[in-house]
């Protein structure tokens, strides 16, 4: 990138005491950036590379990429590293069979956050190298490296959680809510019982999906000879009535939602050979309340591990389990800090010579263990976090991880050695934030990187962090969509406000060119829940961009409750939802109003989700503080959200009814006296439609004027080419329409 504007980075002290101060950006050759453009294709993000992996000997590199002319449909890519060359191994239009996907399907999809995507979504390389697994439209295809694709099904129903097991013999799927099984090549057959309407088998649980981050239930041992299968009962949840209303037709679905308070699925265990012979159940322990949101097997297939969670998630055991008997017993026991819970997380690795490395909070912050037999060794601490255990290099005893040591707000690449912790360094370079994955065998390092300038970039390194050859250099060049754009493009400013704790709150801001004595509106975006950061110094799109190019004020503002800063940070929001990060919020509306260039009457605050629901409660807590609030798909009402994510932090409505009170956003309806937008997918699966219902009758009952919006056949995700620009248009023609405007 040769033309963008370096990031200004400000502490709270050097925001500019008047707009003189401020440095401008000539913006007479940028044409107007509409949200209808930031939306269409191609992205302005430039191309965005999914599911980059290398090939088991490591000559291919292949990813997922979408299309020019349509952003969100994806083919499926490879680069030969030796020919230096790139090839379409699956176009999905011309492969695919544009068949609609089971709702199953679709819902998964959601629960992944992909179900806004087409084509090719996900893909696995068969062991040998010679072929890829690939899932598109429901059914299966086994594409070649010399361009072949082979269609290994063809049914009406999707084949859910497509997998190859370790050695590539077989292929397995879920359908119809059993466990499907067959050699490559031949027909695949059912392995688990067909049991009725309420049994699953193969398939993760709601809350797993939706809150553990777990979408498959089925684990092939490394030999192939046993495979790991869960069974859930769902006949103990709870039927949510959904209707996705639709603009020609309503459709209702009976769903198993378990809301907070209620019971969860019955989910089993059970090991079986690939044929579904010798199946013996997993003792998981006399408590049948509990939650299984991992399962691994060992590298040489001798044991399964399986994470047990009890119901109030703060005590997470892993048991080791006899493939053969079912027999199991607890190896490792993690329990949370009084007023807190255990998190979840993937960053474990079962080493060959019977250690592991573990990831826990128990110091109060995030860090790295060796799990020893003589006990925990601990290789990373400090008040930063390690966020993710990228790879293992066992023969060199050699880590790779990503975390926050350098600044909490960029994320960067670490190395260190597992025998010696004071080895840790850095392999990524400063002024970006970072993401990464590896190889099996922690060879080769697959880096993405952003800032506020530089879109998402991509490239290969080796263990040292040395480039080896670009992914998607995506420089912002005259060929790059964003490129008209650049002439208007304003920098990021980031700093931190004192919340009343004397906690240090990180923000970012994004200004027009500011004008000597003019005062701006400020579109003030929040999350604020306890599973998000939302301030770092990673590229911040063109979304952020239309807005600001539109005369507002773009700020932003990550509160006590969220997470990166450690345990004592974190767990202020524990039982207590809906009150210090409503109150940290508004110590940002009301720091904003003290400066020169903002319009102390012009504050908008909007949130999606979570963030949505902070709008409520923002109105209702700080009547005047905000101009204007927009609230999107919010839950209202605790009880009606699901029991995983809302016990965590609240416990039950039987075990703390006070708690519950204090969070629900509906009770204090009648105190919002400043201007709501209320918006809400009438097909929302996970923030159920419910939530929007009972506030709209609480609103009108107590004579509170609102606006809203509401999308027929959308669900939590209300999204698209056409829908998205009409969903910011409708947010800014409501702030137009309350005096939220920009100066003249």
């Amino acid at each position: 990138m040769r033309y963008l504007l370096a990031a200004l980075m400000l502490s709270a002290s050097a925001i500019p005491a008047s707009a003189q101060e401020v440095a401008m950006t000539d913006t007479a050759e940028a044409p107007e950036l509409t949200f209808e453009r930031v939306f269409a294709s191609p992205s302005l993000d430039g191309a965005a590379p999914r599911g980059v992996k290398l090939s088991p000997d490591g000559r291919y590199l292949t990813l997922l990429r979408n299309r020019e002319d349509d952003r969100d449909r994806y083919d499926l890519w490879a680069f030969d590293r030796e020919a230096a060359d790139w090839t379409m191994l699956v176009d999905s239009e011309t492969v695919g069979s544009g068949r609609e996907l089971s709702e199953d399907e679709k819902m998964q999809r959601e629960r992944a956050r992909v179900g806004n995507l087409k084509g090719i979504i996900t893909y696995q390389w068969a062991p040998d190298g010679e072929g890829l697994l690939v899932p598109l439209d429901g059914d299966l295809y086994l594409a070649r490296l010399d361009g072949t694709v082979a269609r290994l099904t063809d049914t009406e129903e999707s084949e859910l959680n497509p997998t190859l097991s370790k050695k590539g013999t077989y292929v397995s799927f879920v359908r119809d809510r059993q466990l499907w099984v067959g050699r490559v090549g031949e027909k695949a057959k059912p392995v688990t019982p067909k049991e009725g309407d309420t049994i699953r088998w193969g398939e993760a649980e709601f809350v797993a999906q939706e809150e553990m981050g777990r979408l498959t239930g089925f684990w092939w041992s490394p030999n192939e000879r046993r495979i790991a299968v869960q069974r859930t009962d769902e006949a103990p949840v709870g039927i949510v009535t959904r209707a996705a209303i639709g603009a020609t037709g309503t459709k209702t679905f009976e769903q198993r939602y378990p809301v907070a308070g209620s019971d969860n699925a019955d989910v089993r265990l059970f090991i079986q050979d690939p044929d579904g012979a010798n199946r013996v159940e997993v003792d998981l322990g006399d408590e049948k309340d509990i939650y299984i949101p991992r399962v691994d097997w060992s590298p040489d297939g001798g044991s399964l591990f399986v994470q047990r969670q009890n119901r109030l998630q703060n005590v997470l055991e892993l048991l080791s389990v006899d493939p053969v008997s079912g027999e199991s017993e607890v190896i490792l026991t993690e329990k949370a800090q009084d007023g807190y819970w255990v998190n979840l997380s993937d960053n474990y690795r079962f080493l060959k010579d019977g250690t592991m490395l573990w990831w826990s909070e128990s110091d109060g912050w995030a860090h790295l263990y060796l799990r020893t037999r003589e006990g925990p060794v601990q290789l990373t601490k400090g008040e930063w976090e390690v966020k993710d255990l990228v790879g293992v290099d066992e023969d060199a005893r050699r880590i790779w991880f990503t975390g926050t040591k350098d600044d909490p707000l960029e994320t960067h690449v670490y190395t260190m050695s597992i025998d010696d912790p004071s080895s840790i360094r850095r392999v990524t370079e400063l002024g970006y934030t970072n993401g990464a994955s590896m190889d099996a065998k922690g060879q080769t390092l697959l880096i993405s990187r952003s800032n506020d300038t530089q879109p998402t970039q991509s490239y290969i390194a080796d263990g040292d962090g040395n480039r080896l050859a670009w992914i998607e250099e995506n420089r912002v060049d005259a060929d790059h969509p964003y490129a008209p754009y650049l002439a208007s493009h304003r920098p990021a400013q980031y700093g931190s406000i004192e919340a009343s704790d004397g906690s240090d709150l990180y923000y970012e801001m994004v200004t027009p060119e500011l004008e000597p004595g003019k005062r701006y509106p400020v579109f003030f975006y929040h999350y604020g829940g306890p599973t998000s950061q939302v301030v770092d110094k990673g590229w911040g799109g063109a979304l952020r961009q239309a807005v600001v190019d539109k005369g507002y004020i773009w700020f932003a503002l990550d509160n006590r409750g969220t997470p990166g800063r450690g345990v004592d940070f974190l767990k202020q929001i524990y039982r207590a939802m809906g009150t210090i990060e409503v109150e940290d919020q508004a110590t940002g509306a009301k720091w904003l109003k003290t400066l020169d260039f903002v319009d102390p009457d012009k504050i908008a605050t909007y949130g999606w989700s979570y963030g949505g629901y902070m709008s409520i409660l923002m109105l209702e807590r700080y009547p005047g503080l905000y101009a204007a609030g927009i609230a999107g798909a919010p839950v209202t009402k605790w009880e009606l959200y699901d029991t995983h994510y809302t016990e965590r932090f609240l416990g039950t409505p039987q075990d703390d009814a006070e708690a519950y009170a204090t969070g629900n956003a509906i009770l204090e309806a009648d105190k919002i006296v400043d201007p709501l937008l209320l918006v809400h997918g009438m097909a929302d699966d996970n923030v159920v439609f419910e939530n929007a219902t009972e506030l709209i009758a609480a609103l009108q009952e107590a004579n509170v004027q609102f606006d809203m919006m509401l999308y027929p056949g959308y669900t939590h995700r209300v999204a698209g080419e056409n829908i998205s620009p009409h969903l910011w248009n409708t947010y800014f023609r409501f702030l137009e329409q309350n005096g939220v405007t920009a100066p003249e």
